[in-house]
Order: C-alpha cells, then sequence, then structure tokens
C-alpha cells in the first residue's frame, strides 16, 4: 500500500476497487491475428503473441514456418477467420504483397504497422476497404494500456 493509500478512508478503498473493476471489464478482448508470427524468442513476433494472450486477447499466429508459440501452433497458411479485430504485421513489406487480398478479405477493424513493415502500398488498400491502419508497436501499446 502507497504512503497516500493508508490514509484513505474505507470508502475511498472500495470506490477505488470498484474503478479499477469496472476499468478491467471494460477492456474489450481483441481477437488478433499477428502475420510473421514465428518460433524464436528472440523475435519480436514471439513476444508479441506472449504479451497479447497476458493481456487476454485472442491470438492466431500466422507464419512462413510450423512451429508454436505459448503453445499455439503457428499456421503456415490463410485460414479463414470470423472476427478478427486486429491483425498486427512482423512481415517486411515486400512478403506482405502475398498477403494483401487475404488481409482485406478478413475485414479486421484495424492493421498494427510495426516498425520495419510500414507499406504504403497495403495502407492504401485497407483504408480504401474501410480497415484503420495505424504505426505503432504493439509490444509499447501493450505495455502502455493502448492497445
Amino acid at each position: 500500500m502507497g504512503p497516500r493509500q493508508a490514509h484513505w478512508t474505507r470508502t475511498e478503498s472500495i470506490n477505488f476497487a470498484l474503478v479499477l473493476f469496472v476499468r478491467k471489464g471494460m477492456k474489450k478482448e481483441k481477437k488478433t491475428l499477428v502475420l510473421g508470427a514465428t518460433d524464436k524468442p528472440t523475435r519480436y513476433a514471439f513476444k508479441a503473441v506472449q504479451k497479447l494472450l497476458a493481456a487476454g486477447h485472442e491470438v492466431v499466429p500466422v507464419g512462413h514456418r510450423a512451429g508454436a508459440v505459448a503453445g499455439i501452433p503457428i499456421q503456415t497458411e490463410a485460414p479463414t477467420l470470423p472476427d478478427i479485430d486486429t491483425v498486427t504485421l512482423y512481415l517486411n513489406p515486400q512478403r506482405q504483397r502475398a498477403y494483401y487480398d487475404y488481409l482485406i478479405a478478413l475485414r479486421p477493424q484495424r492493421i498494427i504497422f510495426n516498425p520495419g513493415t510500414v507499406n504504403p502500398e497495403l495502407m492504401t488498400l485497407a483504408r480504401e476497404a474501410g480497415i484503420e491502419t495505424e504505426v505503432a508497436c504493439t509490444l509499447v501499446m501493450l505495455a502502455t494500456d493502448q492497445y
């Protein structure tokens, strides 16, 4: 308990706990496709899958090589998936081209372009299809509660 909390009344403490509970309950879990997933623990795509799961999001890892992250198999085909909220990219722009039609057909709410993945061509296609695009880092967004 912090120094200020030691002086809280019982009502203030209960109200604070209630606010935290409501905030947590208000967070929407976002079904997320991680494109460029890998089973190599040193890669950011691997870390993103772990952090997304830890934050309570459903994760679908898709990559070039079979493997698993946190016990979830990495899919090497482009699976047909309903209700994808977010696609977070960990593929360079040249490798993204093979997925353009697939990503647009998924109709996610947004596509996050992590560092090294920014692709104006895909961003334009996504926006034209009504898909929000963000140039951001998924790991930072999760760490700062902005995901």
